[in-house]
């Protein structure tokens, strides 16, 4: 899964059924007593089966977390009670303080310590100075069935903390290793846990197919399997897994129903409505385009609209993310600055930030000629300049993978657009800006393949101090380096 909201929060409507059917709901005094023996073969099928749907809430609840950054929330499991939460990359993933909510109502800051490889949607999570917490255990690899129940708890729409819903396993996808259920699974869902009759962790709810503007369950969803767990939280305890985000793995996407987006040419009008392409991960809806591209080609995509949050995904020959924005362009418009890795059709999604959102839009894709280190303007519109060293005596640790980094700040203006650049002889750089309300504007690890230094050349949102994080790629990162903020003009 790829998008920036996943199965984030939404809007909800809420349909009472005794009043749209018309029912006569008897008041609680005028209910008759059952008179069925207690032997009742139904009766007694019915106990056994509320047994079991309390005996797994009682049980489980009590480890199921909300999740809150500043972009998403999910939900997660509580796996050892010293604090480690598994939950999913993409709630996580884009940066931020990450607040836990457990389940007696205490809000906990956690660091995230793991993500997973290749394209996995999982993160691990540690809760700080945290002890003796209630757990969710494991359920062995290769244990689950098609056809077994299913429970589900988490935090949907990021208001119903610790919801309960039943079902089954209704499909196993053994090539990408994820459980099917029709247990209701809804946007804040995500992370939480996909639990069997024992209270057992059989799987991480990652995401939901859904049709339309509504954006709620229909009854497939999907929980990346337990079998990759063991292997997963391994890695993180022999410190082999990620400390920073990987690109997930794409959903495959049918380039026929794509339009072309012409290189250097007029501006495309397209429209978001009830009808078009549903993304499954988030609900939101989005339009299809390709382009060809040629290696070491250096491209700009705005995408501009008056009616909703523009939001852009890039993705390469293959089918893999390159980029994606949401505000890089003037308010709320959509920008992609970025050098083309290899030379073939490339594809776009014009989407939206949230599910729900329609409206009309703008597309513009513009080339930009010759190397990007030829363009740098002069030294009249350097606004910071600073070099210096990272290393232990200087320089703070990020708790979430051990690597240094240092900040600085300098003066914006909304509308004005900025080029930063770190550079290192010593280390693999990695560079993050946040404007004035601490909301991330943009991340650079690498401008290429073959150059680790960061570049980011951004429209600034708003007037005011934006702060710049100096950071190396991983815990190694040391040695010198040269920050550089310009004005340009794009």
């Amino acid at each position: 899964m790829m998008n920036h909201i996943f199965l984030n929060h939404l809007t909800s409507g809420f349909l009472t059924l005794s009043t749209s059917l018309g029912l006569n709901i008897a008041p609680a005094s005028a209910i008759s007593p059952i008179t069925e023996p207690e032997s009742s073969p139904i009766l007694m099928a019915l106990d056994l089966e509320e047994q079991t749907n309390i005996r797994v809430y009682e049980k489980a609840s009590p480890a199921v977390v909300s999740i809150d950054t500043e972009k998403a929330n999910g939900s997660g499991a509580i796996i050892t009670d010293d604090g480690m939460v598994l939950t999913n990359a993409h709630v996580v993933s884009q940066g931020g303080q990450v607040e836990v909510t457990l389940a007696d109502g205490r809000k906990m800051v956690a660091d995230v310590v793991a993500y997973g490889e290749n394209g996995l949607d999982l993160a691990l999570l540690r809760i700080r100075n945290a002890r003796n917490l209630p757990t969710i255990p494991i359920a062995r690899p290769g244990s689950v069935r098609v056809g077994q129940r299913a429970f589900a708890i988490g935090n949907p729409f990021g208001q119903f903390q610790n919801t309960f819903t039943v079902g089954i396993v209704s499909r196993i996808d053994r090539e990408r290793n994820l459980i099917q259920t029709d247990a209701a699974i809804n946007p804040g869902n995500s992370g939480g846990p996909l639990l069997n009759s024992q209270g057992e962790l059989i799987g991480v709810n990652t995401a939901i197919f859904t049709r339309g503007r509504g954006g709620g369950n229909i009854g497939i969803g999907f929980a990346i399997s337990v079998d990759n767990v063991p292997p997963f939280l391994q890695a993180a305890k022999e410190g082999r897994a990620p400390r920073t985000a990987q690109q997930q793995r794409p959903i495959m996407f049918n380039n026929q129903d794509a339009k072309p987006l012409p290189v250097n040419g007029q501006e495309v009008r397209g429209v978001l409505a009830e009808g078009a392409n549903v993304l499954p991960v988030d609900n939101s809806f989005y339009n299809l385009y390709t382009f060809e591209g040629e290696a070491g080609q250096r491209v700009i995509i705005d995408m501009m609209s008056d009616d909703f949050d523009s939001y852009l995904i890039l993705l390469d020959i293959d089918g893999n993310e390159l980029a994606q924005d949401d505000d890089g362009g003037d308010n709320t418009n959509a920008r992609i600055d970025v050098t083309l890795p290899d030379t073939g059709t490339y594809t776009l999604l014009a989407n939206s930030y949230q599910a729900g959102e329609t409206g009309n839009y703008r597309l513009r894709l513009r080339t930009v000629a010759g190397d990007r280190r030829s363009e740098l303007p002069s030294s009249d519109n350097v606004m910071l300049r600073s070099s210096g060293i990272l290393d232990s005596d200087n320089a703070s640790v990020l708790p979430s993978d051990g690597s240094l980094y240092r900040e600085y700040s300098f003066d914006g203006e909304a509308g004005q657009s900025v080029r930063i650049d770190l550079t290192s002889s010593d280390f693999d750089t990695y560079l993050a800006l946040f404007s004035p309300n601490g909301r991330l504007v943009g991340e650079n690890d690498d401008i290429s393949d073959a150059d680790t230094n960061s570049r980011l050349t951004v429209t600034l949102p708003a007037t005011g101090p934006y702060r710049v994080v100096v950071n190396a790629f991983d815990s190694t990162g040391r040695g010198q380096y040269l920050l550089t903020v310009r004005e340009v003009s794009i």
